[in-house]
């Protein structure tokens, strides 16, 4: 069905009755955000609210992790390439919009790490399911960067401000026992189970009365649209300068230095 919503490889979207089932498909590399997972995040979410017969979806990650947040290959081209980053902005602002927006029901199976853009992922889906042994983290700032679709634009709507400054300043890990103690996770799941638990949250909500669902989460996310937009082109901007950071290429040198060695 991914070809069906135009989708690369590196996103697969499967059908299971009316709930669509979104999985970030790098394994091989913790499914880490490259140029072809983010624009077509970018896309996605526009594509499923068009899907006339989808009434919820699960969104989760091949493997061991959810997601392990950015490429740094991808974030070295980034730094070089004005243009390449100039389309990243374009589709950060649609991925946060996208599913803001949506008028789907979004369930996370967060079925291991979700890490920098995993982790905005997370903190802008509806209902969120998180297996034992996973984690949040929010390291933009620890990386020489600004989180424009991140934590920062999110979490103060989820927990409290103090907890949201806490973790988007430190990029410390957030436990998934901490995540729903401090409201960025809903159920935690032994690690077997949390697809499971998302499927039949999602079909729950595909049962209800369609329009009274959808116009229900309508209203509920007008207060984080809202947010969002108040906060969003400032943040993007401010990445944008980020990533031309002396720390940011710093960080980037060692990374990429480690990884030749390891090749």
């Amino acid at each position: 069905m991914s070809g069906a919503y135009g989708m690369p490889p590196e996103i697969e979207v499967t059908a299971d009755g009316p709930i669509r089932i979104v999985t970030l498909n790098r394994p091989e590399s913790l499914n880490a955000t490259n140029h072809a997972l983010h624009e077509g995040l970018g896309a996605l979410f526009g594509r499923l609210d068009a899907d006339e017969e989808a009434r919820a979806v699960v969104l989760t990650g091949a493997g061991r992790a959810f997601s392990a947040g950015g490429d740094f290959s991808y974030l070295d081209e980034l730094t070089k390439d004005d243009g390449l980053r100039r389309q990243t902005l374009v589709d950060a602002r649609s991925i946060v919009t996208g599913m803001v927006q949506c008028r789907l029901p979004i369930v996370a199976a967060v079925n291991g790490p979700a890490v920098g853009l995993g982790c905005s992922l997370v903190a802008l889906s509806d209902i969120v399911y998180i297996a034992e042994s996973a984690h949040l983290a929010d390291p933009h700032v620890m990386v020489g960067l600004v989180a424009a679709d991140g934590g920062p634009v999110t979490w103060p709507l989820l927990t409290s401000l103090q907890l949201a400054k806490e973790y988007a300043l430190t990029g410390d890990r957030i436990s998934a026992r901490r995540a729903a103690e401090i409201g960025l996770a809903n159920h935690v799941c032994p690690d077997g189970e949390v697809m499971e638990s998302a499927m039949a949250c999602a079909r729950k909500l595909a049962a209800l009365p369609r329009r009274t669902m959808e116009d229900t989460k309508r209203v509920l996310n007008l207060h984080l649209e809202r947010a969002v937009l108040a906060t969003l082109d400032f943040a993007i901007a401010a990445e944008d300068r980020s990533f031309l950071s002396p720390e940011l290429r710093a960080t980037l040198d060692r990374q990429l230095a480690k990884q030749k060695k390891q090749d």
